[in-house]
């Protein structure tokens, strides 16, 4: 997993915006765990959303800005 691929990570990006609106859960009055569905729904959603945020920027983070970055730091 040293080596993932940037384009995996974009569509999963794509794929968590469009699961963002959770349209099918608006009047489901089930409870998961004690909450109410959608909150449930979004807790995870946020949770899946932190942990690809930063796989994003272990993998992905654009490494030719690294050297200016130090060097702005130094002065």
């Amino acid at each position: 997993m040293n080596n993932l691929p940037k384009w995996l990570l974009y569509c999963a990006l794509v794929i968590l915006f469009i699961l963002h609106n959770d349209l099918w859960f608006w009047n489901d009055p089930e409870l998961v765990m004690g909450l109410p569905v959608g909150l449930f729904y979004h807790v995870a959603y946020c949770l899946v959303a932190a942990v690809l945020f930063a796989l994003m920027i272990k993998f992905a983070w654009p490494k030719h800005l690294e050297p200016q970055m130090q060097e702005e730091s130094k002065s």
